[in-house]
């Protein structure tokens, strides 16, 4: 095994075991690192805000590693909004009208919900192996910039955290945040990023 793939072991079995006992991670995903916990976990939601100093009336998005785990949370959603999320080569979040069976804290005060389905290798297999979404919101303290690398990453936010993911920790490539649409339940849309 390669150490790049013993490092990425090593860390989804750690990573499962912090999201399972309801702690806080720090990740990298498909757009840039989040700062993630079980998405269904109120109190593990609550700590995220508290960490980004975040008002609880802005939610945040999860991921899930497909549109079959994404149904367990979304009530009568388009089918465009489906059809959208299953094509999407370039990481997408998208906002269905109504959310469910998540903490409180991610579900809107229209009741809509931000999902993203990731396709990037490590966030894929930690929300297959965890078989529910993941809380993915940026590392930083609110209306500050996001980081766009590990390197950027504030230590009073990393200071917060039960477990940082060590695979790729050293890339040094900006990246940017997800395209976000919004479906609303009849069907129609808008782009907001």
């Amino acid at each position: 095994m390669a150490n790049n793939d013993k490092i990425m072991s090593d860390d989804l079995k750690k990573a499962l075991e912090v999201l399972k006992r309801g702690g806080v991670i720090l990740y990298p995903t498909d757009t840039i690192w989040g700062l993630g916990c079980d998405a269904c976990n109120e109190e593990a939601v609550n700590r995220i805000f508290q960490i980004k100093q975040r008002s609880e009336s802005k939610s945040m998005l999860v991921l899930v590693d497909s549109t079959a785990r994404a149904e367990a949370y979304v009530r009568n959603a388009p089918e465009a909004a489906w059809e959208l999320a299953e094509l999407a080569e370039d990481p997408l979040t998208i906002i269905y009208p109504e959310g469910r069976n998540l903490a409180s804290g991610l579900i809107a005060e229209d009741g809509s919900v931000g999902i993203r389905i990731t396709h990037e290798q490590f966030s894929k297999a930690l929300c297959q192996a965890f078989k529910r979404p993941i809380v993915s919101t940026s590392a930083n303290v609110s209306g500050t910039p996001a980081p766009q690398s590990f390197s950027d990453i504030p230590e009073t936010i990393k200071s917060q955290i039960d477990y940082i993911v060590e695979y790729r920790r050293d890339e040094t490539a900006k990246k940017k945040a997800s395209s976000i649409i919004k479906f609303e339940k009849n069907g129609t849309f808008a782009i907001l990023r």
